[in-house]
């Protein structure tokens, strides 16, 4: 399976075009339409030129107000922001604090240790399923997305990885991806996300910090996925009744997904 093609930006982590993702027999996400990465407090927009030639139009910010104050993001040339905050109603959960749960091995511990990591990184997906602001959000990002003026889009969260992921996730699926090739997708960021977060996991082994809650906070894990699919399996019976019920997305933006964002041979 192909996974998205990673960018050779120089100042903007883990940025990803979706273009060639397979989707149902000879078809495939359109080149240069969709793009996913971490958050854009770094970028050059005058001199990193994988991202200038990119042609965005579009970022799709899906962090919280306190992290859109503490690293604003720096826009490409020409580009708008828009603004789809998925964690709004949840500002304290994990993937909102990724730089503080590192900040602090001892408190990491007495909150993180023993496994916990794992599972707040896994409720928080349920979160991002259940929750009518997460899906207010992700319904604001499709139908972005689904807006030929507003395209190609950049969507983005803190690392590009959770909110990112699940967002991404949720739009192979609309366009006909297979849940094998959703979470293929999901789990290939990681090497991109280690990397950037060396300087952070580094500092917070060296103070003492438990290597266990680092990886369970830096990675993506594919029990953090199917914690996401199992709630809308649960609660509305499989994709559509997601599509229809808990995100309430109108099959005229699906439509407009599918004529955009999707390629044949």
């Amino acid at each position: 399976m192909q996974t998205a093609r990673a960018v050779p930006a120089t100042t903007v982590v883990n940025l990803r075009d979706l273009g060639g993702i397979a989707l149902e027999p000879g078809r495939h996400v359109r080149h240069g339409v969709v793009f996913r990465s971490g958050q854009l407090s770094d970028l050059d927009p005058e001199h990193d030129m994988a991202v200038a030639a990119l042609g965005i139009r579009t970022v799709v910010d899906l962090r919280t107000a306190d992290e859109r104050h503490w690293a604003p993001d720096r826009l490409p040339v020409g580009a708008r922001l828009f603004v789809a905050d998925v964690l709004g109603n949840n500002p304290g959960v994990a993937p909102a604090r990724l730089r503080a749960l590192l900040a602090d091995p001892e408190a990491a511990q007495e909150a993180l240790g023993g496994g916990r990591a794992e599972e707040l990184f896994a409720e928080t997906y349920r979160t991002m399923v259940l929750s009518p602001g997460a899906s207010a959000a992700c319904r604001a990002f499709l139908e972005t997305a689904a807006d030929a003026a507003a395209r190609p889009v950049l969507f983005h969260c803190t690392a590009g990885k959770d909110r990112t992921g699940w967002a991404t996730a949720v739009l192979l699926m609309i366009l006909g991806a297979g849940r094998d090739t959703v979470r293929e997708e999901f789990l290939a960021v990681n090497p991109a996300v280690r990397t950037a977060f060396v300087p952070q996991v580094q500092r917070f082994l060296d103070a003492g910090g438990d290597p266990d809650i680092a990886a369970a906070v830096i990675e993506v894990r594919p029990r953090y996925l199917q914690v996401a699919l199992d709630a809308v399996d649960e609660r509305w019976g499989g994709l559509e009744g997601y599509v229809e019920k808990g995100l309430r997305l109108p099959e005229p933006v699906r439509e407009r997904l599918r004529d955009g964002l999707v390629a044949t041979g």
